[in-house]
């Protein structure tokens, strides 16, 4: 190691990568965590975080300025990058291409850390055949109010569901408040079958334990943890093993042994003990690639719940109307209207959150009635950016309390200009 124009120059397996401004802080409020600390953490676990992303085409979340500020999502590759990192060209649902950078080694790792990746986004498929998936992903995602026990619970139910139909799940913590739970495929069926199998597992499991978990794609109809069958959809990724995630304390999302998952706490994976975690017991994920299985069984599911009149789950909102789609209209926007109010955009989540403090302030009788589940916090993608829209249901709330829309605040939409234009 180097320094080098204010820069800490690493030499790794015989390739230098530049960290620059190595010791900004990424992670300030909990955990002090610099660049250079960051690119330290990856490289200590970087044989199990190369087995999540190595051959794969990555999505670059850039947290340029640190995990409390604002990311952005580049699909295409840098065109300032080292010679020896790998690209391919994907095609998406829109009929646009990008090259995209692939990560093979310890250095390119590196590399796209210090552009400021704290989250690591590889895609489904292997850069031989980009047409069809070799895992598919069942990301459980716990609504307000729901417990960690019960995200659990729902995990290992989609163990069993998989034993039963001769495949085998990998389990991991999210690295914020749910579980990821992915399966090796032989890479034979397309995306959209990929999707419409994970379709039939979310509601095989919704129906084996319908207290806990649900296949509803509405958040106005979701209860428990939801099982988001879409992140199977073409050009949707989800962060890989070991990725650190934007929360206070650099939690990771860490892969489990099932006989972990029982007494799990995720809050005991962090940046900081994680390393030490991997040096003792190495990656409970190293077999993920020896036997890959077939989607055939989740497809005849797939099969049944058709010929019994089911329509296939909505779609995200950015992809054509499918064949067999039921109706992609939010149940709030249908004709029988659930009574939604919006009271907070921004692409900060804490103003937003802090907007939705303001709304109850003002209408304390109303908020006073709001179960946990009518608050809706929902994650917004951009173009290139997230951001967060917060709503409220008034279900509880007697028609004479309730009341009416106003303008949002804060009111920052940053696709509201965009969708004009398109528009």
């Amino acid at each position: 190691m180097k320094e080098k124009d204010a820069a800490t120059v690493l030499t790794i397996d015989g390739r230098e990568v530049r960290v620059t401004h190595p010791d900004k802080l990424y992670f300030s409020k909990q955990a002090k965590v610099s660049k250079l600390d960051l690119v330290r953490y990856y490289l200590s676990v970087a044989p199990g975080a190369l087995a999540g992303i190595r051959d794969r085409p990555i999505v670059l979340k850039r947290f340029v300025n640190g995990a409390e500020e604002p990311a952005f999502y580049q699909k295409r590759a840098p065109a300032e990058r080292p010679p020896w990192l790998r690209t391919v060209t994907l095609s998406f649902p829109s009929g646009r291409t990008a090259e995209e950078v692939v990560v093979d080694d310890a250095a390119g790792l590196a590399w796209i850390v210090n552009l400021g990746c704290i989250e690591l986004h590889p895609h489904p498929v292997r850069s031989t055949d980009l047409d069809h998936p070799d895992e598919l992903r069942v990301d459980l995602d716990p609504g307000p109010g729901v417990s960690w026990a019960d995200v659990r619970t729902v995990a290992l139910e989609v163990k069993a569901l998989l034993e039963e139909l001769g495949l085998r799940g990998w389990p991991k913590t999210s690295g914020s408040r749910g579980m990821h739970v992915n399966v090796r495929i032989h890479p034979r069926w397309t995306f959209g079958e990929v999707r419409r199998a994970a379709v039939a597992l979310s509601r095989a499991v919704e129906r084996r334990v319908p207290a806990l978990a649900s296949s509803k794609w509405w958040k106005e109809e979701r209860h428990g943890v939801f099982l988001d069958y879409n992140q199977n959809a073409k050009d949707r990724t989800t962060c890989s093993a070991y990725s650190v995630r934007p929360l206070p304390d650099a939690r990771v999302s860490t892969p489990l042994d099932w006989r972990e998952v029982p007494g799990c706490d995720p809050a005991d994976f962090t940046i900081l003990t994680v390393p030490k975690r991997f040096e003792q017991i190495g990656d409970p994920h190293a077999g993920r690639n020896g036997a890959p299985g077939s989607l055939e069984p989740l497809l005849e599911l797939a099969d049944k719940d058709a010929a019994a009149g089911v329509a296939d789950a909505p779609w995200p909102p950015h992809f054509r109307k499918m064949e067999g789609e039921a109706p992609r209209v939010a149940p709030s926007r249908a004709r029988t209207k659930m009574p939604l109010l919006t009271v907070a955009n921004s692409p900060d989540r804490e103003a937003a959150l802090a907007g939705l403090e303001r709304w109850k302030g003002k209408y304390p009788e109303a908020a006073g009635l709001l179960a946990v589940d009518d608050v809706l916090v929902d994650s917004m993608r951009g173009r290139s950016s997230t951001w967060t829209r917060i709503r409220v249901n008034l279900r509880h709330v007697p028609e004479a309390l309730r009341p009416t829309q106003e303008t949002p605040d804060p009111d920052d939409d940053p696709t509201r200009e965009w969708r004009k234009k398109r528009g």
